[in-house]
Formats: structure tokens, C-alpha cells, sequence
């Protein structure tokens, strides 16, 4: 019944985009999500991609207290079209997504957002379909995971007896995702991932698999900025 309720919904979103590392192995003296791709951040990149299917979503960017100046000064010259709230990070990638979840909460609790997805700040090229798949298929299956089936000896994670590579976005039902953030919170648990959280405290759904992309690569090492640069120009430059 809650699923059949869920299909007869509109999707009400919250994009939450975490930004908040150190960027340590990328060897930078700054987050690597403000370094340049294409002649934009690689940030700002992240935030068109991930709210061009959601016209007038939340938008929540999770970022270090020490980038705030720079985070307004990046928004309001590459991503003014967009109204993106900023909420200071935590010590993990996890408590980051808490408090993202925290300062959403009211808004999850009375209805107004019924889908979040998560999604790394450092994946600028996830493309706008990416995101809608993972929404559409969180919102009528409880939860959502972009996969790419990898070579045995890569493992990473396993569904449905295949292994996979597991991205970014993930997007999971809200109530129940802010549910899992607050237990988790209470037990002091800290999960891998979003995906990892919501299989700890709510094991009976399904988290499904949505197919992958394999030029969403994540920005961790220089040779990965090389790599973004490269399907950008093959894109065009346009997403």
C-alpha cells in the first residue's frame, strides 16, 4: 500500500551534494571540487547536472566552514539561477549527510520533499538522466542505486549475485532515509555510503540497482581531472 501511495505522488526533491572534503588525494591545496573543469568549477558542474530534471528542487550544498566565502562567491557567479542552500559539513562523509538530512527535516516531516537524493560533489559528470532514473525509481521502490558491472577481481559490491561499482546520485524515499540518519545517529553507526545506512536500518527494502554511468568518473586523483576534461569535449561542453 505505501508503495502503490508512492506511485500516485508527484515527486517533491531535495538534491543534497556533498562538498565538504579535504581533497587530500588529489594532492591540492584546495577541496578539489573548486578546481576548474571546462571553464566552470568543478562544483558548479555537479549542481547543473543534478537539478536540470528537478526544476524547483531543494538544492542543499554540504561544504567545510573554511570554503563558505568561496562556495557564495563560486554560486553566485557560475550557479545564480539555481538557489542552493549551504550547510556546513561534518567530520565524515556521513555526518555530512546527517546534517544535510537535519536541516531538511522539517520539510520531510510535514510531506513537503518525499525523495533526496545524495549525491558527490565531485561527480560533475553524472548526467541529468542519471539523476531522474535514480528519483523515479527511489520514489516508486523506496531506493536507488546507480551500478556498473565490473571485473570479478575489481570488487566493490554485490547484487543480485553480480559485482558492481557503485556511484552517485543515490536517492532513497525522505522519511524513511531521515529515519535511518536519526537511528544511526542515536548508535553512533557510520555507514560506507548513503546506500549502506538505509541496508542497516531498513533491510527490508530494496535498494535497486539503476544502470551506471561509465563516464560518471569521480574526481579523486589528477589524472581523473584529465580524464573529465576529455568526455567534457567530447560532450561538447553541454549537458
Amino acid at each position: 500500500m505505501e508503495a502503490r501511495t508512492a506511485l500516485l505522488e508527484p515527486m517533491r526533491i531535495a538534491v543534497v551534494i556533498l562538498a565538504a572534503g579535504s581533497g587530500s588525494r588529489f594532492s591540492s591545496a584546495t577541496n578539489k571540487v573548486w578546481l576548474p573543469l571546462g571553464g566552470r568549477r568543478i562544483i558548479s558542474r555537479s549542481i547543473a547536472n543534478a537539478v536540470k530534471s528537478f526544476p524547483g528542487c531543494r538544492t542543499v550544498l554540504v561544504i567545510s566552514p573554511q570554503d563558505a566565502l568561496l562556495a557564495n562567491q563560486v554560486l553566485e557567479r557560475e550557479a545564480s539561477d539555481v538557489e542552493v542552500e549551504l550547510v556546513e559539513g561534518g567530520e565524515t562523509r556521513h555526518d555530512s549527510e546527517y546534517n544535510a538530512l537535519i536541516h531538511l527535516a522539517p520539510a520531510i516531516t510535514d510531506g513537503r520533499i518525499n525523495v533526496v537524493l545524495i549525491h558527490d560533489g565531485a561527480r560533475p559528470l553524472a548526467t541529468s538522466m542519471l539523476f531522474h532514473d535514480v528519483a523515479r525509481t527511489a520514489h516508486q521502490h523506496g531506493g536507488a542505486v546507480p551500478a556498473i558491472v565490473v571485473d570479478p577481481f575489481e570488487i566493490d559490491y554485490k547484487c543480485e549475485n553480480q559485482i558492481v561499482r557503485v556511484q552517485t546520485p543515490q536517492a532513497f524515499r525522505a522519511s524513511e532515509l531521515l529515519s535511518a540518519y536519526q537511528k544511526a545517529h542515536h548508535d553512533k553507526f557510520v555507514g560506507t555510503d548513503t546506500a549502506a545506512c538505509m541496508e542497516e536500518y531498513f533491510p527490508e527494502n530494496k535498494n535497486i540497482a539503476v544502470a551506471g554511468e561509465t563516464q560518471n568518473v569521480k574526481i579523486t586523483y589528477p589524472q581523473d581531472l584529465v580524464i573529465a576534461e576529455h568526455v567534457l569535449e567530447m560532450r561538447g561542453y553541454v549537458e
